[in-house]
């Protein structure tokens, strides 16, 4: 079985976690939008993922809606002492399946006791408030009306701790006046590379950094480098991002997210995987092209 634990850890806020976690998006049904096709799958990889020694996972009550954290508590709950469950709100899902701002205060505070229920805890470990000035990438805006409501709910007892995603560094500046910044949960991999310098600032300060879509999400990562290097080290693709991201910067946790058994194991075997200094250079180019 793959030791996880290779992989290091990092601190999240006053918790330190393993740096491979587990991402739930793809638990809901196709587009994160109603139930999956096969929800017994879905409950075997939480509880699979679980085992095999993942201790954080991200989610969000608007991925089905609700459909994911739903999943999340009836395979998981009661959760382990040492598992961390990373939330979002600053989203809600439209009937045709879009993806909308839920930023008032109103919005704010539904959003985490939907959250709350629907996970069946007391109190949220981490929640990130997903910024949506530009749907497609962070861009700049106003954070303190949102995060005092959020700063208001942690003071409550009902948020642990309180991250920020889709985010810019001056924004991540603004929003600890009023919280505490655990980590940033932003677009990042090979070839997405626009957060080196934000990345490095925040490992300089002690925060983690949440790499989301390591492979290019909804618009895959097409590369030619990244399949060679892959076939040299007898790896998939997946792997040899994922290795890559760990070995980019020691505040870096990721999220890889699957609903296979198959592609959580292989994605978990990526910790074993080590990059000779011309496959991280090979794979470096990505990003420059």
């Amino acid at each position: 079985m793959t030791d996880i634990a290779q992989a290091g850890t990092f601190q999240l806020g006053d918790r330190r976690v393993k740096r491979l976690g587990y991402g739930a998006m793809q638990l809901a049904g196709p587009g994160v939008f109603g139930p999956p096709r096969d929800r017994a799958a879905a409950i075997a990889v939480l509880r699979a993922a679980v085992a095999a020694g993942v201790d954080h996972i991200d989610t969000s009550d608007f991925y089905g809606p609700h459909v994911t954290n739903q999943i999340i508590r009836e395979a998981l709950h009661p959760y382990p002492d040492d598992l961390v469950i990373v939330t979002k709100v600053g989203a809600k899902r439209g009937a045709d399946a879009s993806w909308n701002p839920a930023f008032s205060a109103a919005e704010l505070t539904q959003a985490v006791h939907d959250n709350l229920r629907n996970l069946g805890v007391e109190a949220l470990d981490v929640v990130n408030l997903r910024l949506m000035f530009d749907v497609h990438g962070p861009a700049e805006g106003p954070v303190e009306a949102p995060l005092t409501v959020l700063a208001d709910l942690q003071r409550q007892g009902l948020i642990r701790r309180i991250g920020l995603s889709n985010a810019t560094p001056r924004q991540v500046a603004d929003g600890r006046r009023i919280a505490d910044i655990v980590c940033v949960q932003n677009q990042y991999n090979l070839a997405h590379r626009g957060d080196d310098a934000f990345i490095d600032a925040l490992a300089a300060s002690g925060t983690a950094y949440v790499p989301f879509f390591p492979l290019g999400g909804f618009s895959p990562l097409q590369s030619g480098t990244l399949s060679e290097v892959a076939a040299g080290l007898g790896a998939t693709p997946m792997q040899v991002a994922l290795a890559w991201l760990l070995r980019r910067s020691p505040n870096i946790l990721l999220i890889p997210g699957t609903s296979s058994l198959g592609h959580l194991r292989e994605n978990l075997a990526g910790v074993e995987l080590s990059l000779p200094e011309e496959a991280m250079a090979a794979l470096d180019r990505i990003g420059a092209a």
